[in-house]
């Protein structure tokens, strides 16, 4: 087998997060035939990233890049997966990609997902967007959002605004919406920035409807975007393996 990606998303106790990241999966091993794609969770879901490369050796791989399916380096970037990996099988050359954001392929994933919902390209600079993520504790990840946030806005949108779900950390959803209205927005979109669906993409879809948004896009997701942000961190994370032994 040789050289292997393996997927590493955070998990849920909702069924349709696993079914999201094996979409994902799909795409990712269409668009790079004879790659081999495995997944694995952080949490909820098997396999465990330990078990799952475990896999991979049984299977004859010999170098696996891991790509956590994250969109900040938050705690569970730089802490639970390396941690995970100190117990890869010693025949593994182990390498973990970076995280997925921030990246305008992201963000054209975000526009995707809102014209999908109903959102005409020519409404950009009428509408305002809340950015809504799950929630971290983080000060670095929340930091990095606000950031995304801020650039995004200069593509012609009326305002972006981060949010958040849970994590102790606020505004919420619902909060942000309320305030952009007051500030007179005519149109307002809400764009989950997660993966996949579980407890707190719910969360922000009930903050949006309770406080009447005008748009709700879907979760990422197996967006095309993402599946070529994918394979660019794994190509990056093997090109600086290579840097680094050659």
């Amino acid at each position: 087998m040789g050289e292997s990606l393996l997927l590493v998303a955070h998990g849920s106790r909702d069924p349709r997060h696993a079914r999201t990241v094996a979409a994902l999966t799909r795409r990712i091993r269409s668009a790079r035939p004879g790659l081999p794609v495995a997944t694995a969770f952080l949490d909820f879901d098997p396999p465990s990233v330990p078990d799952g490369l475990e896999r991979l050796a049984r299977h004859g791989a010999r170098r696996v890049v891991v790509q956590p399916l994250l969109l900040t380096r938050a705690f569970h970037a730089s802490v639970d997966l390396p941690g995970a990996l100190r117990r890869a099988p010693a025949s593994l050359a182990v390498r973990q990609a970076r995280v997925l954001g921030p990246d305008p392929l992201l963000t054209a994933a975000l526009e995707r997902r809102l014209h999908e919902a109903g959102l005409g390209p020519g409404e950009r600079t009428a509408t305002a967007v809340v950015l809504a993520a799950a929630g971290t504790a983080d000060p670095e990840a929340a930091a990095a959002l606000a950031g995304t946030a801020r650039r995004w806005q200069r593509t012609g949108w009326r305002a972006v605004r981060p949010a958040f779900a849970s994590g102790g950390t606020f505004p919420r959803t619902e909060d942000v919406v309320r305030m952009l209205r007051a500030e007179g927005a005519e149109r307002i979109a809400v764009a989950p920035y997660v993966l996949a669906p579980g407890r707190l993409p719910d969360r922000i879809a009930a903050g949006a409807a309770a406080a009447g948004a005008d748009h709700l896009g879907a979760v990422l997701g197996a967006a095309p975007e993402l599946v070529r942000l994918v394979l660019r961190r794994y190509d990056e994370a093997r090109a600086g393996a290579l840097a680094l032994t050659g």
